[in-house]
């Protein structure tokens, strides 16, 4: 069943999605990763691809930017196709210099004061949690790995370009340690859908030390986040 944003049909869509912010990602995940993969999304340019990585049926999909946008694209996977599970994969600012440019976030809980959930169904919880059991599993998987994790809160923001940006006090009074603009609603959708959602993020920029990467820097930088959310799948 298609729906307005997806034409995918009933069963193109792996169980298990990895969901990058930009389409263009997805696409490179596909290509680089992915074995016999087939492009089943392509309205309004938000790619999708499902195919095999190491013999475990995938999705690769674009959620664009923000809450509403990735709340519309994880609500219709959970729903309509049958998506059991989403690992978004995305990158962060730091609020805290304890955090490098390039060091991988497994999200626990995100803060946000988005209306999103409340407008979507009422819910006013402005904390809001990753699924134990997904985070669990890429937890191993990164020590497994030898790959270095932080777990830690963040903060989901309605707005990129905040004339007053609050960060200190995000990070002293609810513990965020980064930003980025999705998480919130993914976690919201699982909840009400009885579903799996986790989030790994990389840092591309600082708000205290004032570092920052180029996109080409993070395209190749991302790639251990990447790798970490497909082996976790297995």
């Amino acid at each position: 069943m298609a729906t307005p944003h997806n034409e995918a049909k009933i069963g193109q869509i792996a169980p298990i999605v990895i969901m990058p912010g930009d389409p263009l990602r997805a696409k490179m995940i596909a290509e680089k990763y992915l074995e016999n993969y087939e492009i089943v999304n392509q309205v309004r340019n938000m790619y999708a691809y499902t195919g095999t990585y190491k013999g475990k049926k995938i999705t690769v999909m674009g959620s664009g930017m923000g809450m509403p946008s990735i709340g519309i694209y994880s609500y219709e996977l959970y729903q309509f196709y049958g998506v059991e599970k989403i690992i978004r994969v995305g990158s962060c600012g730091a609020y805290t210099k304890d955090l490098n440019l390039y060091d991988v976030i497994l999200v626990n809980g995100c803060y946000s004061d988005s209306s999103y959930a409340k407008v979507q169904n009422g819910t006013e919880q402005q904390m809001l949690y990753a699924t134990d059991s997904l985070n669990l599993m890429i937890k191993q998987t990164a020590e497994a790995l030898q790959i270095p994790i932080t777990i830690a809160n963040i903060y989901s923001s309605d707005v990129f370009y905040k004339e007053n940006d609050n960060y200190l006090e995000l990070y002293q009074k609810y513990g965020c340690m980064a930003v980025e603009m999705e998480s919130f609603a993914l976690f919201h959708n699982a909840n009400i859908c009885n579903k799996r959602a986790a989030c790994i993020l990389t840092v591309s920029d600082n708000f205290v030390t004032k570092e920052e990467t180029t996109s080409e820097e993070r395209q190749v930088a991302f790639l251990k986040m990447i790798e970490l959310a497909l082996e976790s799948i297995l």
